[in-house]
């Protein structure tokens, strides 16, 4: 057995003046491994939606009355809260998973060889919105769950489930400049459905923030704008987004574009298909709590799967070496199917 090596003053002072070069110095991750820490904070943030989610439909939303304490005298729960302050305080507990899974994509991304930047950053940009998005959840409480915060709250997780995403695809591609893989027209189409979709999920806010679920068993003010109208308008945007796709999925057929971005539209399709059969179940059944949970994790995953076209619609190569010439691709058409 190797013996462990001895570890100096200068060693120790180089750990502490800058920990993520002392780690990478010293350890090269597999690439699957750093795909694989990428993906954990995505897979934490669609969980603490969830889990966010179970904090408003069982009322345990001041399940801890304050912040960033439990209560004004406790750090966590205690027995006299009940259940609602363990839902409430393990959803808060949760955050700090979600910082491991981020902390840990970032010491992935950093010790890669070759160092890659952009995906540093990337995770770095995850950590500033978690943080941002903790303070932003306690005021949350303190202002006694208003809906434009509980809003802004779901509206800052979905940017992290973006950031998530692009850099979870990023570890799976070189660092060469990005090569379309269709034309101009079919990428604009797509911005347009990306549009929509963040729109759709901004109107998905107002349609909770005016519903019936506040987050508590006491009486929370809700949005002042008509429910049923509101719904609607987000019924009709959902169509948008699902027509856009189906348009988009006739399209690349049409032009023989390659199969990740056919298959990406495709999933994207059955998603949408599975949360509008959702939606309007839970429409029409007065939204009972399991149905608006389990439509919160549409959201999410919907939201992941019109991303993944969007990234799909390019391919980054490894870099090529200075000298080589770079891979010539045929193009269906100029305006439509793009490179091949």
């Amino acid at each position: 057995m190797d013996g462990v090596p001895n570890v100096t003053r200068a060693d120790a002072a180089a750990a502490v003046r800058n920990p993520l070069a002392f780690i990478a110095a010293r350890w090269t991750p597999h690439p699957r491994t750093v795909q694989r820490a990428a993906l954990a904070p995505l897979v934490m943030s669609v969980i603490i939606v969830v889990t966010g989610g179970a904090v408003r439909l069982t009322g345990s939303g001041l399940g801890c009355p304050t912040w960033p304490k439990c209560t004004d005298d406790s750090l966590t729960t205690t027995s006299e809260m009940g259940f609602h302050g363990i839902i409430e305080f393990g959803n808060r507990m949760l955050t700090y998973v979600l910082c491991a899974a981020v902390g840990w994509a970032i010491i992935a991304a950093r010790s890669q060889k070759p160092y890659r930047r952009s995906l540093t950053l990337l995770g770095w940009a995850q950590f500033w919105v978690v943080m941002s998005n903790a303070v932003l959840g306690g005021i949350v409480v303190l202002v006694g769950l208003n809906p434009y915060t509980v809003a802004a709250h779901f509206v800052a997780t979905t940017a992290l489930l973006a950031l998530a995403t692009v850099m979870w695809q990023r570890t799976r591609e070189g660092d060469a400049a990005p090569r379309p893989l269709v034309g101009r027209s079919v990428q604009q189409l797509v911005w347009v459905m990306v549009a929509v979709s963040a729109l759709l999920i901004t109107v998905g806010t107002v349609v909770t923030g005016a519903g019936p679920h506040a987050g508590d068993s006491s009486d929370v003010p809700r949005m002042p704008v008509d429910w049923e109208m509101i719904s609607k308008a987000h019924a009709v945007l959902a169509w948008i987004v699902v027509t856009l796709t189906f348009a988009l999925w006739f399209v690349l057929k049409a032009v023989d574009a390659p199969k990740g971005p056919l298959a990406r539209t495709r999933d994207l399709f059955l998603v949408l298909l599975a949360q509008g059969a959702v939606g309007y179940i839970q429409y029409f059944t007065d939204l009972p709590e399991i149905l608006v949970g389990l439509h919160m994790f549409g959201s999410c995953l919907m939201w992941i799967a019109v991303l993944r076209v969007l990234l799909a619609l390019r391919e980054r190569p490894e870099e090529t070496a200075p000298g080589l010439p770079a891979q010539e691709y045929d193009a269906t058409s100029v305006s439509m199917a793009g490179p091949r």
